[in-house]
């Protein structure tokens, strides 16, 4: 598939709809979720990148943005073994980040650090990828 420079109000919304129902499934969990919530919502994460995986670098950008910052934990979750790699592409700056992951930190994702990205991505596929 080519790039997206675009993504429908529905793609968006669908998106939006599945992590509202991803972040209540691990809710409903109870005394269950302590165990797994790391390894649930970095998989989580790697299917919030992939519902948006064809996004171009012209409408991203090079600097640290959401989707960039979702862009690098996925790679760093699936080429690095889960522990965070900027790489040389992105001008990634932590303190400009959502997370603020530095490079070598191992990827841990809790709910909450889960909802505040997922959160900020979709904010920035609407305010950029909106025809």
């Amino acid at each position: 598939m080519l790039g997206r420079k675009d993504y429908s109000q529905e793609e968006i919304d669908h998106a939006a709809a599945t992590v509202r129902a991803q972040l209540a499934a691990f809710a409903s969990l109870g005394a269950a979720k302590g165990s797994l919530e790391h390894v649930y919502f970095n998989n989580m994460t790697l299917a919030l990148d992939r519902l948006f995986v064809h996004r171009i670098r012209p409408v991203t950008g090079k600097g640290t943005n959401p989707l960039n910052e979702l862009e690098l934990i996925a790679q760093s979750l699936i080429d690095n073994g889960g522990v965070f790699a900027p790489g040389k592409v992105i001008k990634y700056v932590p303190a400009a980040s959502v997370l603020q992951l530095q490079a070598g930190d191992t990827i841990e994702l809790t709910a909450a650090q889960y909802e505040r990205l997922a959160t900020a991505c979709l904010a920035d596929v609407q305010a950029k990828f909106r025809p």
